[in-house]
């Protein structure tokens, strides 16, 4: 799973920077670098603050940072198919 990655499109999605996230999140903006870069593994509290301040379900977030290697059966394109979908609902959803 690659959550980093995950947090940096949504985030970019929401068209916010790296210290707006941190900040509602609660968190240091270098600490959000850090998770993004790949660099620390959040754990899922973490990953829950992050899902709030970026107002999408922590599912989605899950749902995005599979890569290939995590999917096993189910098709990479598949999965990433099933995420672009859910990130525009979420943005919709939200009116963004």
């Amino acid at each position: 799973m690659n959550l980093g990655r995950a947090i940096r499109v949504i985030r970019a999605q929401r068209g916010l920077r790296q210290d707006e996230l941190a900040g509602a999140a609660g968190l240091s903006p270098s600490y959000v670098s850090l998770i993004e870069r790949g660099k620390r593994e959040p754990s899922l509290v973490i990953v829950r603050k992050l899902a709030s301040a970026l107002g999408v379900p922590v599912d989605l977030v899950m749902v995005l940072a599979i890569e290939p290697k995590d999917s096993g059966s189910v098709s990479a394109a598949d999965v990433r198919r099933l995420a672009e979908k859910l990130l525009r609902l979420a943005v919709v959803a939200d009116g963004v």
